[in-house]
């Protein structure tokens, strides 16, 4: 772990903790804990846009070139998703778990990354699309304390577009390529043409990639549905916690809040961030803070149910590959 990647993960165990002693953390847990086994039911629900990313992934390899099952995507979106949730790498570290996944399981690590990057970009297109339906909801919201709100959303859109559109000019101007060539001038010792020629080839296979454009929108649509199932995830908590809501309510809090954590990505898990998130927006349904944070532990519990597992799994995937190496 580096040392930057310690401060943050510093940085967000304390915001997190401090959100929640703001609150009192005897009146948040009580209000968790009236949702009990039914947060199982949550990670069930979640179960569906896991699948929808998974198949969002698999439907941008080219099926001449790989050999992929449905199955080998949902896995590897599992341990992808556990990796971001878990693990102090940032927005970076679920991708490459993903990648390596596929590759050791015979794909070539150029078509895996390729497809991963790609689907990954249009799974963050997806999300600002979805983040844009809850602001308009926002805007069909008369009272003036409610405006105080787009300030912050405001800002994480800005963030968000800013960070997106980086990331895919960069891809379109050979970003594995010139990393490799980054690292070759840093550490430039040793021999590191097999690492660029393999960038550069990763490279083309992303421009391939986006130029399948029947696959890039079939990928970006799952994507997109995966976020709008989120909104039964909402639902459902919040009538496990007893606080009655609609379906827009639903929608207007999954769309920003997600939004508000996806802002926060360099903090691991984006710890602190989120729940300050759902407290800024808990007035706009009428929602007690205790509620809010209420809410969002829901999420990081089913984050725990289903994280846990995918990482035991991971452990365990990657032990049995180092054998099958060896032997």
């Amino acid at each position: 772990m580096t040392r930057a990647a310690i401060w943050l993960l510093s940085a967000g165990v304390l915001l997190f903790a401090g959100v929640l002693i703001s609150q009192g953390l005897t009146a948040v847990f009580a209000t968790l804990a009236v949702a009990g086994w039914g947060l199982f039911l949550v990670a069930l629900i979640h179960v569906v846009p896991l699948v929808l990313d998974a198949a969002s992934i698999r439907v941008m390899f080219d099926k001449a070139k790989v050999r992929s099952t449905l199955w080998d995507a949902i896995l590897a979106r599992w341990v992808g998703e556990s990796a971001n949730s878990f693990l102090p790498a940032g927005p970076i570290g679920g991708p490459v778990v993903m990648s390596r996944y596929f590759a050791q399981r015979g794909m070539s690590m150029r078509e895996a990354a390729a497809g991963v990057t790609v689907s990954t970009t249009l799974q963050a297109l997806a999300q600002m699309v979805f983040a844009l339906m809850g602001v308009a909801m926002l805007g069909a919201h008369a009272a003036s304390s409610e405006h105080a709100l787009l300030t912050p959303l405001l800002v994480a859109g800005g963030v968000l577009t800013f960070c997106l559109t980086g990331f895919y000019l960069a891809q379109r101007n050979g970003l594995f390529g010139k990393l490799a060539r980054l690292l070759q001038r840093f550490r430039g010792r040793r021999d590191w043409s097999k690492l660029t020629s393999q960038a550069d080839a990763i490279d083309h296979a992303v421009q391939d990639a986006y130029g399948r454009r029947g696959r890039a929108a079939a990928s970006f649509f799952l994507s997109f549905a995966g976020w709008v199932i989120g909104i039964a995830e909402v639902y459902v908590i919040l009538q496990l916690l007893r606080f009655p809501v609609s379906w827009s309510d639903s929608l207007l809090l999954e769309s920003l809040g997600q939004a508000i954590r996806a802002a926060g990505f360099a903090i691991p898990g984006s710890l602190g961030i989120q729940e300050g998130g759902y407290l800024l927006l808990a007035p706009l349904v009428g929602m007690r803070p205790e509620t809010a944070l209420a809410l969002s532990l829901a999420k990081r519990a089913r984050e725990v149910i289903l994280g846990g597992p995918g990482l035991l799994y991971l452990h365990f995937s990657e032990r049995g590959w180092r054998r099958r190496s060896v032997a």
